[in-house]
This record gives structure tokens, sequence and C-alpha cells, in this order.
């Protein structure tokens, strides 16, 4: 765990970073990972960022306030921009590319491609409040509760929030000819 390698000067201080990072450690990643699209880098963000709330501990009084999770957002928000710009840098000649295994089917793989675009076009279409609980859930696999507890809403609207995001993407699908 992230935590073990910092020197807390008390108890108290070490307790409140694990709240913290047990807490915000998905919404952290899911911000990051909206941003750099690599769950690897993602997490490399999310790790730098922990280094940095270590740092400005001191900052934080109430870890459950809606005034922590903006702090967190932004640390990692500006974490994952910094990753994606030095990114920016490297040339393609800097990246080792690996052929394609023999028994790849490249038609197949740009068929499922095209097809994950698309779902994505239509997702993108839901409403913001709708998306963001579909995307929680099955694209970052969190539970009813999780969610809520990272939206601040009950566990049975954000069941309300998903049902609907379904009903809508199913008219969506229809009437863009996936279904």
């Amino acid at each position: 765990m992230l935590f073990i390698i910092f020197a807390f000067p008390n108890e108290q201080e070490q307790s409140k970073f694990e709240y913290i990072y047990a807490k915000y450690k998905k919404l952290m990643l899911y911000k990051a990972d909206e941003i750099l699209n690599d769950r690897y880098l993602a997490e490399d963000a999310v790790s730098e960022a922990f280094i940095r709330v270590y740092k400005n501990l001191h900052k934080i009084d109430d870890p459950d306030s809606g005034m922590t999770a903006s702090f967190l957002s932004v640390i990692v928000k500006n974490t994952a921009i910094n990753i994606l710009n030095q990114n920016k840098n490297i040339s393609a000649s800097d990246i080792y590319e690996e052929e394609p295994p023999s028994d790849f089917d490249v038609e197949a793989h740009v068929i499922s491609e095209t097809v994950a675009e698309g779902m994505l076009d239509v997702v993108d279409q839901l409403k913001d409040e709708l998306k963001e609980c579909f995307l929680l859930m099955y694209a970052h696999d969190l539970s009813y509760k999780e969610i809520g507890a990272l939206l601040k809403i009950s566990e049975s609207n954000v069941a309300v929030r998903i049902h609907r995001a379904k009903k809508k993407l199913i008219k969506l699908l229809k009437e863009g000819g996936y279904i």
C-alpha cells in the first residue's frame, strides 16, 4: 500500500491519510483515467497525487467534506495533465512496437474497435448525471453504495439513474441501428 512509505508525525495523521486514500482512490483513478485514457498512467497519476496529498495533509480539516473531494480532484487532474504533457514529448521513434501475433485477426479487431467507439459515442449522448453513474458502475465496477458515496446521493437514486441510463441507451442504440 502506498502510505507505508510515508513517515507520519502521529497516528492521527496516518489514520486520516489512510481514510482519505480508501475513500477517494477510486474517484481519483476515474478522474485520471478520464484525462489519460490509459489505466496504467492513471494509476501512476494517482500515486503521484497521493504523494502531494501527503505533503499537504495539514490543509485537509474534514476528509468527508466537499472541499476535500474538490481538493483531491484538482490535485489528480493537474498530475494527470502533467503526465499527459510529458508523454506528448515522446517521439514515435522512442516507442518500441511489437509485431502482432500470427493468429491476430486484424478485421475482427478493427470491427470490435469500431463498435466500441460507436458505443462510447452513444454513451456520450446521455445526460451527465446518467452517464456518470453508468460509467462508474460498468466501466469502473463500483457498487451502488460506492457510487452513492462518491456522488453524495442515495443508493436508490443511483439505481434510478442507472435504470434510466439503460433505457435511454437501448433507445439510442435502436435509433443508431446497433440493435
